[in-house]
């Protein structure tokens, strides 16, 4: 946690809760780590934007020299606005209509297919035109299931036994194949993997031998949990070079470009959300802990049983280990799934004190939502200097309904 005890404390006071922090110094410090992963390569790091797409995150991203991608025009239109070139946003489409294609096209911006229906989609659409086709290696990982976004089943990717039929439909409508992409999921803490989907990925790339890039994709891990390992860079490095320097000894294209997508990586780890205990009650064998964060505000525990760190600032008395025993961390949500934590060993919480969830700068609030008519939290940043300031607005009540005709 990047933040002192009497700071937490502060801003809940501040701004209220839910409230998610961010730190703008870990921010820069994972850009910097993974745009240095391959310093003997042409390397360029997209982050995946749906992570988080805070305005204020996506120009420190920009400033420290990253790419994005984008997976909705209203991604491409938030990546603009955060001052982004079209030539540094890859639009990566699944199952999308020619309206949303040609949103991207118009812009210049370098699009992905993942189906053959996609590609005769562009074709027909911007015949002429360069295009990038995700493909499906037959190698997933992921920390469960709804996050493995290749293998033999998931819906994305084109697998390598209809490289025949990219080649037709590319002829067909004199399209360009400028590169090819592939994502295994997210999430992992082991390389192995990642470099093995690699490995698939460049024998198809071996098809098309004059790409101007080949994305490797991505989904870095973090650690979510005090027992789990950190993703080792060094090794992947060294791993990844060896890769891709024997793939480049017969590559025609020498100069071709490799992407990352880091993901998670980028921004999981700047960033906290703070709640607040208001109420602690006994049901049965079970002591509950209610809080204002609800899976509204972070839904990751409810939708993937993902773990997030949970610690408790006390406000009112000094912390001593004799007052720890095991709780469940439950939301303000009417769902009996709106659980944040079970069955962990928290101090002793009276209302009042504050809940510190760790991890939380990816899919947090990019996945929050009005559900139950709750209001979605203000977003703060602490800058390099240290001070603190708002980056996004709470919700009001008039804004639940700013869209209503009536």
């Amino acid at each position: 946690m990047f933040l002192k005890q009497e700071d937490v404390i502060r801003l809940q006071e501040k701004y209220g809760t839910p409230l998610y922090v961010y730190s703008e110094a870990v921010l820069r410090e994972r850009c910097r780590e993974v745009k240095s992963l391959l310093p003997n390569k042409r390397l360029r790091v997209n982050y995946s934007a749906k992570a988080n797409t805070n305005l204020d995150l996506l120009k420190i991203v920009r400033e420290e020299g990253l790419d994005v991608d984008a997976m909705s025009p209203g991604e491409i239109y938030v990546e603009q606005l955060a001052g982004f070139e079209s030539n540094r946003i890859f639009y990566i489409s699944n199952n999308v209509s020619a309206e949303e294609m040609r949103f991207a096209i118009d812009r210049g911006i370098m699009i992905s297919v993942d189906s053959l229906s996609q590609l005769e989609m562009v074709g027909q659409i911007n015949p002429g035109g360069k295009v990038a086709v995700r493909f499906n290696p037959g190698i997933g990982a992921g920390h469960h299931e709804k996050v493995v976004t290749a293998g033999k089943k998931t819906k994305f990717g084109v697998q390598r036994e209809f490289v025949p039929e990219v080649k037709a439909i590319l002829s067909k409508y004199n399209l360009t194949l400028a590169g090819i992409n592939q994502h295994i999921g997210s999430l992992f803490l082991d390389g192995k993997v990642y470099v093995d989907s690699i490995r698939s990925l460049l024998e198809i790339a071996r098809e098309f031998p004059n790409l101007s890039f080949i994305d490797l994709g991505g989904g870095f891990g973090v650690p979510y949990k005090p027992e789990d390992n950190r993703l080792d860079l060094k090794k992947l490095s060294v791993d990844l070079d060896s890769v891709l320097s024997e793939f480049l000894k017969d590559y025609p294209n020498k100069e071709v470009t490799f992407k990352l997508e880091p993901g998670r990586y980028i921004v999981a780890e700047c960033g906290i959300l703070l709640g607040t205990v208001h109420s602690v009650k006994q049901n049965y064998e079970t002591t509950y802990v209610g809080t204002d964060i609800g899976f509204n505000v972070l839904i990751r525990p409810a939708m993937y049983d993902s773990h997030h760190e949970v610690t408790l600032v006390k406000k009112n008395q000094q912390n001593t280990a004799a007052d720890h025993e095991v709780v469940t961390v439950v939301g303000n949500i009417c769902e009996s799934g709106d659980i944040l934590a079970r069955s962990r060993k928290l101090q002793k919480a009276e209302l009042g004190d504050i809940l510190v969830v760790s991890n939380a700068g990816a899919y947090g609030y990019a996945m929050s939502s009005n559900y139950n008519c709750r209001l979605r939290p203000a977003e703060v940043m602490i800058g390099l200097d240290g001070k603190d300031r708002l980056i996004r607005r709470r919700d009001t009540l008039e804004s639940l309904v700013q869209n209503f005709v009536y």
